[in-house]
């Protein structure tokens, strides 16, 4: 039995772990069953060439807060009915309240031939720990021919991370002078680069600086390992017509969905085939389950799943989640912040911030950060790996980022204490 028991050990659950047992809240479970905890933002740096993968992780112990009991297991089951957990060793844990930070899945067996091409030279995915120095092998060693970079339709972490290694792919082949002797080609689901207009003015730039071949509404439907042979099916084709694209390096996202013990659930949201969980978009409150909160990838909200967006999140749920412990109404709010940082180049990189209203909402009212920037480089490369390890995970709010959140939750505090004086 435990007061609170939160699934997952993520950048999500710590996040929220770590702010409970500032708030004062005692009798909480964290379910992970890994013992490594990755700082997986920085894998696109790995697959380019510049970060050592050992640089992103650490042990998790390290990030449990103190008085927090570990359960190191996987979940099998979860049942809101009976407010228990059910891990996949047989154990079942009752709870008052539940917070689901689980994060997602890769679904590898959407694409035949998908597993079977990562086996082999010059295709790999920045989307595992094991596969991002091949990446990096792969561009390095490449000499020319088609590298194709691949995004899929379905939601994805981290949703920028395709077109970022494509763009240190470019770039590296540009430094090396064999731009002439490659065609880079980004066969993307989507229908743009990106979905926010004056984001998708910048990029639209890059694309036309290295000569990128974008082939929008292309949804990866097959490979073929043996033959180097990428089939795309053409989304805004009536027919569904299939384009076959040989490469010679290929970088690929795979698609992703909830994890089974989710998608299984009565809390899975059934408008969703990949079985996100239903909440509230603003309050992270399950609409069924109210002792039921989530966050991070995990979730249903309709916003990019990012790790600043999880950030973002665990604030207001702690918020919500103290509130429901006293008896009182959930005032925390969550606007749909999320933040892309879109290396475009060596040295350069594009902060793309919006919220729900598909907007920009930038961090930095002081800067201009509608272009690509150097300092903004440092800040993935150095500012914000710091920030995750010294703050985020720890509880904290960033001062150079969270400026506005902590205008928002000290107003929805004070509402919540005036409501209920």
């Amino acid at each position: 039995m435990a007061r609170i028991v939160i699934v997952g050990g993520g950048t999500a659950g710590l996040a929220v772990a770590a702010r409970l047992t500032r708030a004062g809240q005692s009798d909480i479970t964290i379910i992970e069953p890994s013992e490594r905890h990755f700082y997986q933002p920085l894998w696109t740096l790995v697959g380019g060439g510049v970060v050592s993968r050992e640089k992103t992780v650490r042990p998790e112990a390290r990030y449990i807060p103190r008085g927090v009991r570990w359960v190191r297991d996987a979940v099998a089951e979860l049942a809101p009915e009976r407010r228990t957990v059910t891990t996949k060793s047989g154990s079942t844990i009752d709870y008052d309240f539940l917070v689901v930070a689980s994060g997602l899945e890769m679904d590898w067996e959407k694409i035949p031939g998908l597993k079977d091409a990562l086996a082999r030279d010059g295709v790999s995915t920045n989307y595992l720990y094991d596969l991002t120095p091949k990446t990096w092998q792969a561009i390095s060693s490449f000499r020319g021919g088609v590298a194709l970079f691949h995004m899929p339709g379905t939601p994805i972490k981290c949703p920028g991370a395709p077109q970022k290694i494509m763009y240190l792919a470019a770039d590296h082949f540009r430094r090396k002078g064999i731009s002439r002797d490659a065609q880079v080609i980004y066969g993307s689901a989507t229908p743009s680069i990106y979905g926010v207009p004056q984001f998708a003015a910048v990029l639209n730039g890059v694309l036309e600086r290295y000569s990128i071949d974008a082939r929008f509404n292309h949804d990866l439907v097959e490979i073929h390992p043996e033959k180097k042979e990428a089939v795309f099916r053409k989304t805004n084709s009536p027919e569904g017509e299939q384009v076959v694209i040989r490469y010679d390096l290929m970088h690929v996202a795979p698609p992703q969905r909830a994890p089974e013990f989710v998608r299984k659930s009565p809390l899975a949201d059934p408008e969703k085939r990949e079985g996100w969980l239903k909440v509230d978009k603003h309050t992270l409150r399950n609409p069924d389950y109210p002792e039921i909160f989530a966050l991070g990838d995990v979730g249903n909200t309709p916003n990019a799943k990012t790790g600043a967006a999880a950030a973002r999140q665990a604030p207001v749920v702690v918020e919500n989640l103290l509130a429901a412990l006293a008896g009182k109404e959930a005032v925390a709010r969550y606007d749909g912040y999320i933040a892309c940082p879109i290396v475009t180049a060596y040295g350069k990189m594009l902060l793309c911030e919006a919220d729900y209203t598909g907007k920009p909402a930038p961090s930095f009212p002081f800067l201009d950060t509608f272009h690509e920037r150097y300092d903004m480089w440092l800040l993935k490369r150095y500012g914000l790996p710091w920030a995750y390890w010294n703050f985020i995970l720890r509880g904290r709010s960033v001062p150079f980022l969270h400026a506005r959140e902590v205008a928002q939750l000290a107003a929805a505090r004070a509402e919540r204490q005036y409501i209920h004086v």
